[in-house]
């Protein structure tokens, strides 16, 4: 499994590296996204420590929004993951409101009373703070659904199960709650350790990341 995570790192260190703030007309409508983190390194280049898409058509642009400046923790899992990690650093108890899904009217007007909205306007600002300062991301341009969630999967799958994909032992993430995040070095629980790329996936990602350096070329 090293030997395919290792060519995915080198592909994916050698494409269009995009940092906050970005410019969204240089990203495609519809793709898959990785993630690299400041002071993550693996393969001789930066480490891969998330790996997403979407399931709307055309909404990869506001997913990266709702990851980097959408100051709304429920709207994204990557912000409460990290938000967890600061709270659980500092021992803060608010991590257990932190936790409080306060999507619907009905968990609002049940838990509103309770909960400190500034001390959690003030955790939202430090995510903020932390993920625009701490990750850039490359893009691949995949428009079927079906090939991204598929894709999503094997790619998550494919570095977990990399036995030189290791976080630093500085790394945020080791201050996670949520046990997978902690043992697989990646901001994720979801399709870990499941089935891998194959060849004719790899194939594929090769001419989707020749296609995106070659477009970013003559631009």
């Amino acid at each position: 499994m090293s030997e395919t995570c290792d060519t995915l790192h080198r592909w994916f260190n050698e494409m269009e590296r995009h940092r906050f703030p970005f410019d969204e007309s240089r990203i495609p409508s519809d793709g898959i996204y990785a993630l690299f983190e400041r002071g993550e390194t693996s393969h001789g280049g930066d480490r891969i420590v998330r790996i997403g898409t979407h399931t709307g058509d055309g909404q990869l642009r506001s997913r990266l929004r709702q990851h980097f400046i959408s100051e709304n923790k429920d709207r994204s899992i990557f912000r409460k993951n990290i938000g967890r990690c600061l709270l659980n650093k500092e021992s803060d108890p608010f991590l257990k409101d932190w936790e409080i899904d306060l999507t619907t009217r009905g968990a609002k007007d049940e838990h509103a009373a309770a909960i400190d909205f500034g001390k959690q306007a003030a955790v939202e600002t430090d995510v903020t703070k932390y993920i625009q300062g701490s990750f850039s991301f490359v893009v691949l341009d995949v428009k079927d659904k079906g090939k991204r969630l598929g894709l999503e999967s094997k790619l998550i799958s494919t570095v977990s199960l990399c036995d030189e994909c290791l976080p630093s032992k500085n790394w945020l993430g080791s201050f996670s709650p949520k046990e997978k995040i902690r043992e697989s070095g990646l901001w994720l629980v979801n399709e870990l350790y499941k089935e891998p790329l194959s060849s004719g996936d790899m194939e594929f990602l090769r001419r989707a990341v020749k296609a995106s350096s070659l477009a970013h070329h003559f631009e």
